[in-house]
């Protein structure tokens, strides 16, 4: 028994070692900006200050979808996603006000960051 779990530890250990790399970490000082859900045609985009992201593209009828840790940010993009199974995501035009609105352009996509209001509950039903 013992000689399967010593054969056994160089497996739990690199498991282990890829769980920590795939962790969610805050989004990088300076790119705080980027939290939000952001709208754009056939596109939502969607990261949180806490490090995940979701990302969704719906064109002809096909979706793609991507969830997992936000990470690799840098003055080009960033990624979401873990390891071989992450996507780049080119940033054409970084977060920025215009006309009132935050937005931003990823991978050719003009997005627009959309506020998201708390729901209160009360005692029949939800409002906002």
């Amino acid at each position: 028994m013992n000689l399967r779990l010593a054969a056994r530890a160089p497996f739990l250990a690199l498991a282990c070692l890829l769980l920590a790399a795939c962790s969610e970490q805050p989004l990088p000082e300076g790119f705080a900006d980027y939290a939000g859900h952001w709208r754009g045609d056939s596109v939502l985009l969607v990261i949180t200050p806490e490090g995940h992201g979701d990302y969704e593209y719906v064109r002809a009828g096909s979706r793609i979808s991507i969830e997992g840790p936000v990470h690799g940010f840098d003055g080009e993009g960033f990624r979401i996603g873990f390891g071989p199974m992450s996507a780049r995501f080119e940033v054409q035009q970084p977060p920025h006000l215009s006309d009132g609105r935050w937005r931003m352009t990823v991978d050719g996509h003009r997005l627009v960051r959309v506020d998201i209001l708390p729901v209160t509950s009360g005692r029949d039903s939800l409002r906002l």
